[in-house]
């Protein structure tokens, strides 16, 4: 029979490592969230890795989008207004000549077309 590390079988906790405890972490990490993530599921994300007690995130970015993502551990959670309160910056790229059954990138194709908007 295996153990955990807690000398109780591991077949009662389904054979997984106990969970750290949760931590006073505090500061800031700026995520350069992927698309396809949910900010919600990025701070999640970021919270276990540091075994934080508190996080959240400064802003929104929506899941089609990638870009830096502030996000705030422990005390510095009272400070993400101010962060909000800055100014930001946007890139992006457009695909003139497409549209789609959803107007963004996820969706069906519907139009094409060899103009451009003047």
């Amino acid at each position: 029979m295996t153990t955990t590390d807690e000398n109780r079988p591991a077949e009662a906790d389904g054979g997984r490592p106990p969970r750290p405890k949760k931590r006073d972490v505090h500061g800031w990490v700026v995520l350069d969230k992927p698309i396809g993530m949910t900010s919600t599921h990025a701070v999640a994300v970021v919270k276990r890795a540091y075994s934080a007690k508190k996080a959240g995130h400064a802003g929104t970015l929506d899941p089609l989008a990638s870009g830096l993502l502030p996000i705030a551990l422990g005390e510095a959670t009272k400070t993400v207004p101010f962060v909000m309160d800055g100014r930001k910056a946007y890139e992006f790229t457009v695909a003139w000549g497409s549209q789609t059954d959803t107007d963004d990138t996820e969706g069906k194709v519907v139009a094409t077309s060899e103009l451009r908007p003047d």
